[in-house]
């Protein structure tokens, strides 16, 4: 194995190498962050003899993820992505958004940015995550495009994560109103995605702030997108659904912000529409407040907003193969 000890020179540099290692949202590697520190977790993954906490087959499978291309590899990485001007975070640093710390053994080792990562330190009732369908219906994006506006001109920054439909309706309503918005990526920073909206996330970074717990080249992968869902969650004070189907990852979003205590909104839509599916299915289970219009978004991100109390209904189900003949309309 490669001496990737080498490569760290302190904390900050072994965070940026074990990001380009090891897969995000990877408990052991947390955990062990928050005991030793990223420059022994390096040393340990040199090492033969035991890590603290694990048994030897355990041991042994961690660091099978470090057996990679060698530590010089990491090293010239971390040189481009400097000069490159991207940003790097850790735990400690001024901008470091201590809300992401309520993720414990989950928190990020490390935050890669392009923009304003001041925006970070603000707060954590000026944050609220906006998400939803990429297949939006234009009721949708209408609607996202409404709350994101009525956020920004209270002065509050809108995370999304920056994909078609919902999200990109939500960044362009943000800009469009002279707010503050932050794109959460599942890639590099240094390659927007999708590429479809480059021009978009490209004005995100110059106004506002492009993040990602991914180094730069690191492309979109379905574990990285699930991963992602806990950070969008944890950034910010309230999330809020417009559509989704019942599996989106918008869905998971909302659920990591509910079991962190985080207050979440579901606008409802028109019944036959399956979009409409999973911020119904927040509503049923009592996961989610009703955002219908701006007093609901208000009510919603005010200091000591109640969540509906949790636990699915048992009283009654609905059947949503059944066709509907009407579409009752909604205005927010």
């Amino acid at each position: 194995m490669a001496n990737l000890s080498q490569v760290a020179q302190g904390e900050r540099t072994a965070r940026m190498a074990l990001s380009m290692i090891v897969e995000p949202d990877d408990a052991v590697t947390g955990r062990l962050l928050g005991e030793v520190g990223a420059v022994e977790v390096l040393r340990l993954a040199e090492r033969d003899d035991g890590v603290p906490g694990l048994g030897t087959v355990d041991a042994r499978v961690w660091r099978a993820q470090f057996e990679r291309p060698d530590a010089q590899t990491h090293s010239q990485r971390i040189v481009e992505a400097q000069r490159m001007g991207i940003g790097v975070l850790i735990p400690g640093d001024q901008d470091w958004p201590s809300a992401l710390d309520d993720l414990g053994d989950r928190r990020p080792y490390v935050l890669w940015t392009r923009g304003a990562s001041s925006f970070l330190a603000r707060p954590l009732r000026e944050f609220v995550t906006i998400t939803g369908a990429r297949a939006a219906t234009s009721y949708g994006e209408h609607v996202a495009g409404e709350l994101a506006s009525d956020l920004a001109n209270a002065e509050r920054v809108v995370v999304a994560g920056g994909a078609y439909g919902i999200e990109g309706a939500a960044h362009r309503a943000a800009l469009a109103s002279g707010g503050d918005t932050i794109a959460v990526m599942a890639n590099g920073v240094d390659r927007p995605y999708p590429m479809g909206h480059r021009e978009l996330l490209e004005r995100v970074a110059d106004l506002g702030l492009m993040v990602s717990e991914v180094p730069p080249g690191a492309v979109p992968t379905r574990h990285r997108f699930l991963a992602r869902a806990r950070l969008m969650a944890a950034l910010s004070a309230a999330t809020v659904v417009v559509e989704a189907g019942v599996r989106s990852g918008s869905m998971a979003v909302a659920r990591r912000a509910h079991e962190l205590g985080r207050a979440v909104g579901a606008v409802p839509g028109p019944v036959s529409s399956a979009t409409s599916v999973g911020p119904h299915q927040l509503l049923r289970d009592r996961i989610a407040s009703l955002v219908a219009d701006p007093a609901d978004l208000a009510s919603l991100v005010a200091p000591g907003h109640k969540a509906p109390a949790s636990g699915p209904r048992a009283d009654y189900e609905v059947d949503h193969s059944r066709p509907r003949t009407s579409e009752p309309s909604r205005k927010l």
